[in-house]
């Protein structure tokens, strides 16, 4: 990981992919993210973009961010959408069709857009085995349409939807594990990412697309106004939430997993949570809920990683 830790700008290229002039909201980690990942990537991309926050900030007729082909699609079809451009890319070209070589196709979806509505589609998608890649970026609520909670809304966020109260936390649930689900599906690559770490964003999405077969990023992308936080702290949120191990950071490889950033301690979930608005009503019982939680998902993903590691002895 020691590579990631000085920022030298020479070492990305000049050209965007996804063009400054959109219309997200001051301090959008969603764009910051996405023009990480469109970096990463040469312009032989197909991008298709399911409803969301992306997808309204960047496209508003006549005007566009995107320096690639690109298609909008509903919630629910995205990956069925971008099944249906691979497959007929490869008949295409296998019936003679003067085409370029080596075109990818990738997939975007928020988080509402990828655990919720679009799940059904996306797991077809990952069954069958399309060439193609799907990022996930998740902020954690509907944002776009005014913050209501999604199946990634975190453990008592308070969202328009999940208001805190007298009588409630917030979200009732425990956020959806979408990597694990894509993983279940025995697909050659899952992988974590945030912004707040952008070399190794922009190497997980690289090796996504240019994996053989269906890969899955999902990417932790800050939203101060959902998550009622400081416009110029979503670099730092996003490291927080790594560091406390709320979003580890790791890479699922033909179902071996590889910790990216592993944290010797963990700083406790406080420092998380205490930066941002929609958790400002917990109580400490519920913030001690929250962090045995996140320190047994964390030790969950380290076993894995142990798992992984004897297995390649093993086989070696």
């Amino acid at each position: 990981m020691e590579k990631y830790a000085i920022y030298v700008p020479r070492l990305v290229k000049k050209e965007e992919n996804f063009a400054p002039g959109h219309r997200a909201c001051i301090g959008c980690g969603e764009a910051l993210a996405i023009r990480q990942a469109f970096k990463a990537l040469d312009n032989n991309v197909i991008v298709v973009n399911a409803t969301g926050c992306a997808e309204i900030f960047s496209s508003q007729l006549p005007l566009t961010s995107w320096q690639l082909p690109w298609i909008h699609t509903l919630f629910e079809n995205t990956a069925a959408v971008a099944s249906g451009i691979e497959a007929a890319y490869k008949a295409m070209r296998r019936k003679g069709a003067q085409l370029p070589e080596n075109t990818k196709v990738v997939a975007i979806g928020g988080d509402g857009g990828t655990s919720d509505i679009g799940l059904q589609a996306l797991s077809g998608a990952l069954e069958r085995g399309h060439d193609f890649t799907y990022i996930c970026f998740d902020n954690e609520a509907y944002m776009n349409t005014g913050v209501q909670r999604s199946s990634s809304t975190p453990f008592g966020a308070s969202t328009t939807t999940s208001p805190a109260g007298k009588n409630s936390i917030g979200q009732f649930s425990w956020k959806k594990n979408m990597p694990a689900i894509a993983a279940a599906h025995n697909i050659p690559y899952v992988a974590t990412a945030t912004h707040g770490y952008p070399f190794d964003l922009m190497a997980k999405v690289a090796k996504a697309v240019a994996t053989k077969g269906p890969a899955y990023v999902h990417i932790l992308s800050v939203c101060p106004t959902g998550w009622r936080s400081p416009t110029d702290t979503i670099n730092r949120q996003s490291r927080l939430a790594v560091q406390t191990g709320v979003f580890p950071l790791f890479e699922v490889e033909n179902g071996v997993y590889k910790m990216s950033v592993d944290m010797p301690v963990l700083r406790p979930v406080t420092d998380y949570l205490k930066g941002q608005g929609r958790f400002r009503h917990l109580t400490e019982d519920t913030i001690a809920l929250i962090q045995q939680r996140v320190e047994l998902e964390y030790r969950k993903i380290l076993e894995n990683v142990k798992h992984g590691s004897k297995a390649a002895k093993t086989q070696g």
